[in-house]
């Protein structure tokens, strides 16, 4: 997949793509579920369930305590509950996330499903692959790659009526 420049991203045409992607790396999953990170994940995965009539077996991870970094950076002051009311041993989980950067929250959040039991399968979708990759992880599906230079965060927003836009913004983390 080719580097598209950051600011020419339509995070709604990006998520048209993506639902296309899933829905066909789905097709004949044994007992599918898809589980959304915190909070930008989680409003991707939320669409995407609807979107695929999964909304049975849609979960919610807040990864916080789970960091490697949770003893220098603290609480986040928004902790949200993890919330997965579907049995996930044997499941073909659908883990989401908006922008897949380092691979560290995607480790947590792998660390925290087996918490909840054994999947048959783990797929990682991704709204935006920004590289710099810290572990090896790679999404199974992606709609766009890019960068964003040093000190700059890729922020995915949801407005009132669903719709999705990417921003760029200085990174405070």
């Amino acid at each position: 997949m080719s580097l598209t420049n950051p600011s020419e991203l339509d995070a709604e045409r990006l998520y048209a793509s993506l639902l296309e992607q899933v829905k066909a790396g789905l097709a004949g999953a044994s007992e599918p579920a898809i589980v959304g990170i915190h909070s930008g994940g989680a409003w991707i995965a939320e669409r995407l369930a609807r979107d695929l009539g999964l909304s049975a077996r849609f979960g919610v991870l807040d990864v916080s305590f789970y960091r490697d970094d949770y003893a220098k950076k603290g609480l986040p002051a928004e902790v949200k509950p993890t919330s997965i009311n579907f049995d996930v041993s044997g499941a073909t989980i659908l883990l989401v996330d908006d922008v897949l950067y380092t691979g560290r929250t995607t480790r947590a959040a792998i660390n925290e499903l087996f918490d909840y039991g054994r999947p048959a399968r783990i797929l990682l979708a991704s709204l935006v692959d920004r590289g710099e990759r810290q572990l090896p992880v790679a999404a199974d599906f992606v709609a766009a790659t890019t960068r964003v230079e040093p000190g700059q965060a890729l922020r995915l927003r949801q407005d009132g009526t669903g719709q999705f836009t990417l921003t760029i913004e200085q990174d405070h983390a």
